[in-house]
């Protein structure tokens, strides 16, 4: 049997991690929980070691990302669970993706439907996510967001070094997965209502970031897809426009030459981002 390890990055989370390990103990008894202290001022810490769990601290907050990839070097497990310490994900579940994870998967993600999207605006958000990041990998993506999912420790470590040190490292984890041919599958899950501390998204900083997030998805599984028709629609309004202005004024205009430039330009930086995408997958024998 493949040795398990549970991660949970905690800021501030010492009501929610109460409820959380000891349920996690209490079902999987020989797994090592790892309990990633990030800059947390309250019990946190001290409610991870009494429940029995690993305890990495932070003397600061660096992100939820940075918890992952501080837990993911320090765990022993083959096989890797990460899950929020908010209470929102239960322990039963946890089974759940360990046996779509035996059938030959190297990901499997815990996929939250409407009700478990924390509010209206994030759960639109959400939904447009999984569809541009369904039409950049031909796969359908149930949660391109969630961050409870079960993966195989080696496959996920080849990417540590891409993981941001914030919030969208499932983003970024996922689009490397299917770059890199893993396979990943999908398991509805229900999600509770989070209990302590308040989420720690705010919406004007993580609405600028979670936009990003958009050509994050292109730039991490093939740019191309993003960079051409973006210059198709520069050639094409140049098109337009020499066409306009060559029959009312038979003239070949700045404006014209400025959008046939802007095409050529974006295409060959999609061209070369195409490339160093590729030299990022590049892995040697």
């Amino acid at each position: 049997m493949q040795q398990l390890s549970i991660i949970l990055p905690a800021k501030n989370e010492a009501e929610g991690l109460r409820r959380t390990l000891p349920a996690l103990r209490a079902r999987m008894p020989e797994a090592e929980i790892i309990v990633v202290d990030d800059g947390s001022t309250d019990e946190t810490a001290a409610i991870a070691v009494e429940a029995g769990a690993r305890v990495l601290s932070s003397p600061y907050s660096m992100g939820n990302g940075a918890a992952i990839k501080r837990g993911t070097r320090a765990a022993c497990g083959e096989v890797l669970v990460f899950m929020d310490a908010d209470g929102q994900h239960a322990a039963e579940h946890v089974g759940d993706l360990l046996a779509v994870l035996d059938e030959g998967y190297d990901m499997v993600v815990g996929a939250r439907d409407a009700s478990g999207q924390a509010g209206l605006h994030r759960g639109m958000a959400n939904a447009f996510y999984n569809r541009l990041a369904s039409w950049m990998t031909g796969h359908p993506i149930a949660d391109l967001t969630s961050g409870f999912r079960a993966v195989r420790a080696d496959k996920f470590r080849e990417f540590l070094h891409l993981l941001p040190n914030g919030f969208s490292y499932p983003t970024t984890s996922t689009m490397a997965f299917f770059r890199s041919a893993y396979p990943v599958a999908y398991v509805p899950i229900p999600v509770a209502k989070r209990v302590g501390n308040g989420s720690h998204i705010r919406p004007l900083k993580d609405g600028v970031r979670f936009l990003l997030i958009i050509f994050k998805i292109a730039s991490l599984y093939s740019p191309l897809k993003l960079f051409a028709p973006t210059a198709a629609a520069f050639f094409l309004a140049a098109l337009g426009w020499y066409g306009y202005t060559f029959a009312t004024r038979h003239q070949f205009t700045n404006m014209s030459m400025l959008l046939f430039s802007a095409s050529v330009i974006v295409f060959l930086i999609g061209l070369i981002s195409e490339q160093v995408t590729n030299l990022t997958y590049r892995r040697d024998a």
